[in-house]
């Protein structure tokens, strides 16, 4: 095991760092976009029946429901705070799109670069290589590769999960903000 990370050379560096950075946005991102911290149950349910709402007040819905309460005359500043909101729970999800393209790249780069130093190994005299050392070097070359993929396809399907995650709230927001909105304009 610990010859696949050899093989990846200096490499490995970056391709942790690409590893650790991913997990930390998942993992973070899966906290903060959890039910109760976006679209608290109790307080969903006193907009759609309309009475005052009294829970969940560190919620992103608690802070568009205040802010449309302090705006009350400027739905369009509503609507643009409500969008603001959304766009601050898509934050770090781009970084994984950047990981999931530059990690393979680099892992490919791994393998070129263990690659040419398996083929620089040849014998000048006989043309041919050491067949046991260039079937290992050939192996460890792959090994950036494999690293590289094995990182960027979490960070794919983690991004694409949480961006769907992302626009389905951003769905449920518009549709209480119109309620939000239209109880307003009543008042």
């Amino acid at each position: 095991m610990l010859d696949i990370f050899k093989g990846a050379g200096v490499l490995i560096y970056p391709l942790g760092l690409c590893s650790i950075i991913a997990v930390y946005i998942l993992c973070e991102r899966l906290y903060a976009l959890r039910n109760d911290a976006v679209l608290p149950n109790d307080l969903v349910d006193a907009i759609v029946e309309g009475k005052p709402a009294q829970a969940g007040r560190h919620s992103v819905l608690a802070r568009v429901v205040e802010f449309a309460e302090r705006h009350q005359e400027d739905p369009e500043a509503v609507k643009a705070f409500a969008r603001l909101e959304i766009n601050r729970m898509e934050r770090g999800i781009p970084y994984l799109d950047v990981i999931y393209a530059a990690a393979p790249l680099i892992g490919l780069t791994g393998t070129v670069t263990g690659l040419l130093q398996v083929f620089s190994q040849i014998s000048p005299e006989t043309g041919l290589p050491d067949p046991v050392a260039f079937t290992k070097g050939v192996a460890l070359a792959l090994s950036a590769t494999v690293i590289g993929l094995s990182i960027a396809i979490p960070s794919l399907v983690g991004a694409g999960f949480l961006q769907r995650k992302v626009e389905n709230y951003a769905v449920k927001i518009d549709l209480l903000l119109e309620r939000i909105l239209a109880r307003h304009a009543k008042s």
